[in-house]
């Protein structure tokens, strides 16, 4: 979905529903667009469109229109004010974002909050459909992880609430097309020995797709013998570590991937865990996905 939001029939056809049935809702329940500009007729944005595929849900299951209605009503949707959407990071059932967060990451921790799978899944499939896997990381993924973690330091709870966002990212990002099998990848993404955080590699992944250009994926935990062994089997031209914590960021897997027989022409150090101030010179060293994303293009030629 773009940020400009669907006309009622491609609404519709999302939902899979009447137009009438749309009218219908609208004008009975108060489930209507929300996006207006002078001259056009209003568009449905991501927020309404969350609770329209709650409604539609609902009323699937047999639940009768009004009652469903009230239920969507409910869902995600943009506070009035700074108040009604961000309470302090030490109580209440709301992830503080801030005031001027995109209206998507609004909907999108609102869903996670209620453990709703199918609503996040929803948001974050029309993010990166809509805008692309790198708008839709920066702007409606990485607030609300953030937020989730912020109110895990504060009060020692919502870990469920970080699992499900985190697999049903996971598997959003799976979905994005991949270039042909007959292209060879030329990257090898992986996580430092010890490191269970891969959610920024399969951003990667995912946006590098998206440019055509293939990818390998090793995953978490990839003990330094056998990325050597990896890269020494497919010769790849970027090697891409990542390190969430200090205590994987252990810079001597990267002098030991300098030091292969073919070593890759890119070797880079991705993420907050490595220590900026050691890296060896020949290191690149990542802190966004965009940067990531050109660099690793550059390096194989696309």
């Amino acid at each position: 979905m773009t940020d400009d939001g669907l006309s009622a029939g491609a609404a519709a056809r999302r939902l899979g529903v009447a137009v009438t049935t749309l009218r219908t809702w609208h004008q009975r329940y108060g489930l209507g667009p929300s996006r207006h500009e002078p001259g056009h007729h209003r568009r449905y944005t991501v927020e309404d469109m969350v609770r329209l595929q709650v409604m539609r849900r609902l009323t699937a299951q047999g639940i009768a229109p009004a009652e469903a209605a009230a239920w969507a009503r409910r869902s995600p949707e943009v506070p009035e004010s700074p108040e009604a959407g961000d309470a302090p990071a030490g109580g209440g059932q709301t992830i503080a974002l801030g005031v001027r967060t995109d209206p998507a990451a609004r909907g999108l921790s609102r869903a996670a909050m209620r453990l709703d799978g199918p609503s996040m899944r929803y948001i974050i499939e029309g993010a990166v459909t809509g805008r692309g896997v790198v708008p839709a990381w920066n702007h409606v993924i990485m607030p609300v992880l953030i937020g989730i973690g912020d109110r895990f330091e504060a009060t020692e709870r919502f870990v469920e609430v970080e699992h499900l966002l985190s697999r049903t990212v996971t598997e959003v990002l799976a979905g994005v097309p991949r270039p042909p099998r007959d292209r060879e990848p030329r990257v090898l993404l992986a996580a430092a020995d010890e490191e269970q955080h891969t959610l920024p590699l399969e951003a990667l992944a995912a946006a590098l797709a998206e440019t055509g250009v293939p990818t390998r994926l090793l995953g978490a935990r990839v003990p330094y013998r056998a990325l050597v062994d990896a890269v020494a089997r497919t010769g790849p031209a970027v090697v891409v570590l990542w390190s969430q914590l200090r205590t994987s960021g252990d810079v001597g897997q990267l002098d030991g991937l300098l030091g292969v027989p073919h070593p890759p022409l890119i070797v880079a150090a991705a993420g907050p865990g490595w220590p900026a101030d050691s890296l060896p010179p020949e290191v690149t060293p990542l802190n966004n996905l965009e940067a990531a994303v050109r660099l690793v293009a550059t390096g194989v030629g696309s």
